[in-house]
């Protein structure tokens, strides 16, 4: 690829070591470039937009200041890690990012050693980075620095209170950055963020600590033993001057901030100043998401992936959506406002997320019974099951892949007591662009082997609304609902609410020689794969939609294994556990003894790229699926 001219300095920076030939006084020229590269580049290839524009300043101090990739910095979630990719050694190829076989939508060990640890769920940074930190100590490499970036929305999280715990316990020399843009996609919520927009700190008095501190380390007075109750006795004297306390400080964390995020010479000269001091150390900038481009800065959490746009006038460009089927998760909203208006008793739960699931439907038009917990899944399930054990019924919103995190509370907090809490997992099955972090792929296997759970998946939109009136119905105990991101199948999709009898699957299409089992949307390419296959090959081939993965209809798969030789299961999901396999276990449990292919994900994390692109590597396209049939 020829180099691009319009970047002077940029366009000589292959790695950090040139970034740090470079003066300090041309930091600032240089985050321009980088600003406008990213801002060049996702006008027309869309990616995570805002939380890059807005770590710009961070990200070039950070590398200028540290010895990288020796020295480690690890990021927490990775949507602001497009300025890093391109200082790393990723300028070229940049335009390849989440496209198939190109570089990656986040950090990933896998793709750069400047990548040092896998990103693309909040709040893991710090624990991540600790051990890092510990394990520089242990393995004698004292002269390397480990960084851990994290944002506010992130640091809502309680892995990253389990992980600032430690850090207080345990010898290490960890830099933590708090980045505080008041933002994770949507406006951060809770008592930290509105902790973190009044804390307020003393610059001279950090300063005259610090010398103080060098003083009594270089005559004798001040030890390794004697450091920790003095940073508690400084630390008392500060909360006294400053009028406030500091519940970093308190944890014998040092704090430094906030400070502007934005000054790219302040930032480096500050990383300078305190890289070395000993101790667990956070320094707390204050950012603006989207810095540099108005629109964004205005609008941040419609920028947060806002498409492609026109870079100069800042408009974004729309598809034309007239007439299409809804998105899933817009049908969801407007279903569960209906619901709520209905049901008194209804109240909603999500966890960061209410634009992403379309949960703001609910919030905009009855507030109170909307809930944002921020990025907290673990508390969002038991938060929810709190307010089910009081007679409440929540409707909890997660994300197929970020319910990974809330396994346990399912189990414990929600399974055991048979508690009616309505979970709605969003983006189930492949996702696309956001790669193997984001795909929904496993929710069916680990939720199939929990007791007390209902596990429903619908065919189309008309089959999620009923599926969501039948769960908030009386005595309906646990019930989880998965369904895929993008658009249904279905433009007039309202219809009135009717109750589907539990565990009762339907049968679509008669036929006599091959019996397909789908769940889920993944159905209605079935049903063109089993018309292509009957075409093409002139057989007769029956469809039946599972509906429900837990409990089976037994009645129908009795059916199934008395009448059919060659079985057919499809499932947008892991194969290993799933429905597929739970297909295989009636039929062996039942003496049926049917040839049985199973149609799903592999046993590996698939890439990124399209939906399209990725359901035909993995065999889960319209094509795939008829050329088994017609194998069979």
């Amino acid at each position: 690829m020829e180099q691009d001219t319009s970047y002077k300095l940029l366009q000589d920076i292959n790695s950090p070591e040139d970034l740090r030939k470079l003066q300090t006084e041309r930091l600032p020229e240089v985050c321009q470039e980088l600003r406008q590269k990213i801002i060049d580049e996702l006008s027309c290839n869309p990616g995570h937009f805002g939380s890059s524009l807005g770590v710009i300043e961070l990200t070039v101090a950070l590398h200028y200041t540290f010895n990288t990739p020796y020295d480690r910095i690890v990021w927490d979630v990775g949507h602001q890690a497009y300025g890093h990719k391109i200082l790393t050694g990723r300028r070229d190829t940049f335009h390849t990012n989440r496209k198939l076989n190109g570089i990656r939508p986040f950090p990933s060990p896998t793709e750069s050693e400047y990548d040092t640890f896998t990103c693309g769920h909040a709040s893991n940074s710090i624990s991540a980075a600790l051990g890092m930190a510990v394990a520089a100590k242990k393995n004698g490499e004292d002269k390397r620095h480990v960084v851990a970036v994290i944002g506010d929305g992130s640091m809502s999280g309680g892995l990253a209170f389990e992980g600032l715990n430690n850090a207080s316990s345990t010898p290490n020399n960890l830099l933590i950055i708090l980045n505080d843009n008041n933002m994770a996609i949507d406006r951060s919520v809770g008592g930290m963020t509105q902790y973190l927009l009044n804390l307020q700190m003393s610059e001279g008095y950090n300063r005259f600590r610090y010398k103080i501190s060098r003083l009594f380390y270089k005559w004798g007075i001040l030890n390794e033993e004697r450091r920790k109750r003095w940073i508690r006795f400084s630390n008392s004297i500060k909360s006294m001057l400053a009028q406030q306390q500091n519940v970093f400080e308190g944890m014998n964390i040092r704090y430094f901030g906030p400070i502007d995020g934005h000054d790219v010479k302040a930032l480096t000269k500050v990383l300078k100043d305190i890289k070395d001091m000993e101790g667990p150390k956070l320094l707390h900038i204050h950012t603006t998401k989207g810095k540099g481009f108005e629109p964004a800065e205005k609008a941040a959490t419609v920028w947060h992936a806002p498409g492609m746009f026109d870079k100069e006038t800042g408009e974004r460009i729309l598809s034309d959506t007239e007439g299409l089927p809804p998105l899933y998760q817009d049908v969801f909203g407007k279903t569960l406002l209906e619901l709520a208006q209905q049901n008194e008793k209804i109240v909603g739960v999500t966890p960061a997320m209410p634009s992403g699931c379309s949960m703001n439907i609910l919030m905009k038009a009855m507030p109170e019974r909307g809930f944002d917990v921020g990025i907290a899944e673990g508390h969002a399930v038991t938060f929810s099951g709190g307010m089910a054990k009081e007679g409440l019924i929540p409707f909890c919103n997660i994300y197929s892949s970020f319910m990974q995190r809330a396994y346990d509370n399912v189990i414990h907090d929600i399974a055991i007591q048979k508690l009616n809490v309505v979970m709605c997992l969003d983006r189930a099955g492949l996702v696309g662009e956001d790669g193997p972090t984001h795909h929904g792929a496993f929710d069916l296997a680990f939720m199939r082997t929990v007791p007390n759970l209902t596990i429903a998946s619908p065919y189309d939109e008309h089959e999620l609304r009923r599926m969501m009136y039948t769960a908030q119905l009386p005595e309906k105990g646990p019930f989880v609902i998965r369904y895929p991101r993008g658009r249904g199948v279905l433009p007039d999709w309202q219809c009135p609410f009717e109750e589907i009898p539990v565990g009762k699957g339907r049968k679509l299409k008669d036929g006599s020689d091959i019996a397909v089992i789908s769940l889920g949307p993944i159905g209605n390419l079935a049903h063109k794969a089993i018309e292509a296959a009957e075409k093409e090959t002139g057989r007769s081939i029956a469809h039946y939609d599972l509906r429900f993965l837990k409990p089976l209809d037994e009645d129908m798969l009795h059916e199934i294994g008395k009448n059919f030789s060659k079985i057919v299961t499809i499932e947008d999901g892991a194969l290993k556990g799933g429905m597929g396999s739970a297909i295989l276990e009636f039929m062996a449990d039942n003496q049926y003894h049917p040839l049985i292919r199973r149609i799903g994900l592999p046993d590996k994390f698939v890439q990124h790229g399209t939906p399209k692109e990725l359901y035909q590597i993995c065999g889960m396209d319209c094509e795939s699926i008829a050329n088994v049939l017609s194998s069979l």
